[in-house]
């Protein structure tokens, strides 16, 4: 997981400078509170953040579930619909045990990426 944040908060730090920290915590608050489809509409949803930043720590998000494998990250590249479904696959909401790993280990790459962005602005 730590290579992940590290990997999230050097994309999002070389994109956005200085709003880097401030982007990563806004995306940790909206996984704790609202959970990881909020984080991934919060990623695509028009706004003050540069798109292509939330793509890179989408992408960044989506690759680590992936690796696990959580399903259906696995099998759809749009996360999105890999926690909501589709017509062909579950959702994830599914399965309990693997919506709360996703959430578990998405929270701790973004707590990661917060520290890793805090020693890259130093």
């Amino acid at each position: 997981m730590f290579r992940y944040g590290w990997q999230i908060a050097g994309q999002v730090h070389q994109a956005l400078g200085k709003g880097a920290e401030t982007y990563i915590t806004k995306s940790l608050g909206v996984l704790q509170e609202n959970g990881i489809y909020a984080l991934f509409l919060y990623q695509v949803s028009p706004g003050e953040w540069e798109r292509r930043v939330a793509e890179k720590l989408s992408k960044q998000a989506r690759a680590l579930l992936k690796a696990v494998p959580i399903k259906p990250f696995d099998e759809i590249e749009d996360p999105l619909e890999a926690v909501r479904g589709n017509d062909k696959t579950k959702w994830l909401a599914d399965d309990l045990d693997d919506l709360l790993l996703a959430k578990r280990l998405l929270e701790q790459a973004l707590i990661y990426a917060e520290y890793h962005v805090k020693a890259l602005k130093d």
